[in-house]
């Protein structure tokens, strides 16, 4: 079966959009490129809508409501397959959701490659690793999207291999920079609203970017709780009418976000390999991002972004003037980041997912 996906069925578990989110619309991507090989798919999907809706409401049973159709699902669903590909990550989903399907997935024999994802592992590790290893010893294959996830895995003595995120390089293409507004820059914030993607420290940066470039407009694309105190913050600082909260958006609306934005700003405090990154290097939009977890080892300072190691707003604030400032760093990052992408497109990671599903599939061979 080298390289070939055909007649292979394949239950893929994890979430899916809606609402949209880094693993979500991995999900979907893969199971579009699997289907798009002629494998047969079948979707066991972790935040399926919950039925009655009213149970939506009702915290704590509401658990219970999504988690037994769910382990329904689960055996009837990974019974019928070749191989299980299961999309996990850290706290809570992992014991209700990827726990689960492992167990489920070896009483029945049937083989499962653990795609594990975030940037919360190695805290998540250390403290629950007593009962997190009888699951990982159960597993067929474990891949992981970074190489900052491979080392986190092998301090537990784990073998991963890296499969990288996949870029849609339809909807992520290279955009026409002779297109982008002169009289506006479009500064793009690409993750949701919550305390580890530091998004208070893009607003606190923009009130010092709007010094140098009092034209230029902060628009944050996401959801999340702290929406009204980032909104004050922006109050606060006077620079409300600079920045744009504009909800989560669809995947084409982020994509045409892209088109015109001037720069990425990356402000997250915990991260592994963000989606956001590399669909901007797709897009050829050069990228001012803090140091987080695996983001040295998914683009590299001063070549592919401009790298800052403080996770404070005067630290992104210069990093961002300075390349605003100059159009031969912008080019730079530009030429290299598209380059840099190319790895990250649906040939490349094919051939890497092929690879591990046969290892699984027949380890003989």
């Amino acid at each position: 079966m080298p390289n070939s996906f055909n007649k292979l069925h394949i239950c893929v578990v994890g979430p899916v959009p809606p609402p949209a989110g880094g693993m979500a619309n991995q999900t979907a991507e893969l199971i579009r490129r699997l289907e798009g090989e002629d494998a047969e798919v079948s979707l066991v999907a972790v935040n399926s809508p919950y039925k009655p809706t009213w149970i939506s409401k009702l915290r704590g049973i509401r658990a219970l409501f999504r988690l037994l159709p769910y382990l329904f699902n689960l055996w009837r669903k990974i019974t019928q397959a070749d191989l299980v590909h299961l999309m996990a990550n850290s706290g809570w989903s992992w014991h209700l959701f990827a726990a689960p399907a492992i167990w489920i997935a070896w009483l029945t024999k049937t083989p499962l490659v653990l795609n594990y994802r975030g940037g919360h592992a190695e805290e998540f590790f250390s403290k629950s690793w007593w009962i997190i290893k009888p699951s990982m010893q159960k597993v067929s294959h474990i891949v992981v999207p970074s190489n900052f996830l491979k080392s986190v895995f092998a301090n537990y003595s784990l073998t991963t291999t890296v499969v990288p995120n996949t870029l849609d390089e339809h909807l992520f293409s290279k955009r026409n920079v002779d297109e982008l507004s002169l009289e506006t820059i479009t500064i793009a914030v690409t993750r949701n609203l919550e305390h580890i993607y530091g998004i208070d420290l893009a607003i606190g940066a923009m009130a010092k970017i709007l010094q140098k470039f009092p034209e230029a407009e902060l628009v944050v694309a996401g959801s999340g709780d702290l929406m009204n105190e980032l909104q004050e913050q922006a109050r606060s600082l006077g620079i409300a009418g600079s920045v744009k909260f504009t909800g989560r958006l669809s995947r084409e609306q982020i994509a045409a976000l892209y088109k015109k934005a001037s720069l990425l700003l990356n402000p997250s405090r915990v991260d592994n390999s963000p989606n956001s990154l590399i669909e901007a290097m797709g897009c050829g939009v050069p990228i001012v991002s803090t140091m987080a977890g695996g983001i040295p080892q998914l683009v590299t300072h001063n070549t592919h972004a401009y790298l800052v190691e403080e996770y404070c707003s005067d630290a992104l604030a210069h990093a961002a003037v300075e390349v605003l400032s100059s159009p031969e760093l912008q080019a730079k990052f530009r030429k290299n980041g598209l380059s840099h992408s190319e790895q990250f497109r649906w040939p490349q990671v094919k051939r890497k997912i092929s690879s591990v599903y046969q290892q699984v599939i027949d380890p003989a061979l």
